[in-house]
């Protein structure tokens, strides 16, 4: 098996001991992403529309760096720290994903996210 870290300078320094991504066999596994801003290391979360808008640059970013885009991706995990704003959430994610297309996913709600953020989102994509 092989396994290649992929780390992308377009998106936020990882918060903890883990990489951006790892491509392993062609899947590529992107680590839970939050609305920190890659430029200024400041969260963005006046409203949940553009910290939802933040944490999908910041995937785009990491998918780009392995040559991938969000038609690449078959699975989101999407962690919510209010259930009440499921539909916000889902308004903005809608932006991204062709919805005959669109990845599996499941959105949780959670007790706590890191930093307090309301939105957390992983990613999987196959590189063909």
């Amino acid at each position: 098996m092989s396994k290649q870290i992929i780390n992308s300078s377009n998106a936020p320094a990882p918060v903890g001991p883990y990489n951006h991504s790892v491509l392993a066999n062609g899947t590529l596994y992107i680590s839970g992403q939050i609305a920190l801003d890659p430029a200024t290391g400041n969260l963005v979360n006046e409203n949940i529309e553009e910290e939802t808008r933040q944490v999908m640059k910041n995937i785009s970013a990491i998918l780009s760096e392995a040559g991938l885009d969000f038609n690449d991706v078959v699975k989101c995990s999407v962690f919510v720290s209010d259930m009440g704003m499921y539909g916000r959430i889902n308004a903005v994610y809608a932006e991204y994903f062709d919805e005959a297309t669109a990845p599996a996913r499941e959105l949780v709600e959670v007790a706590n996210l890191p930093k307090y953020v309301n939105v957390e989102i992983s990613t999987i994509a196959v590189k063909l």
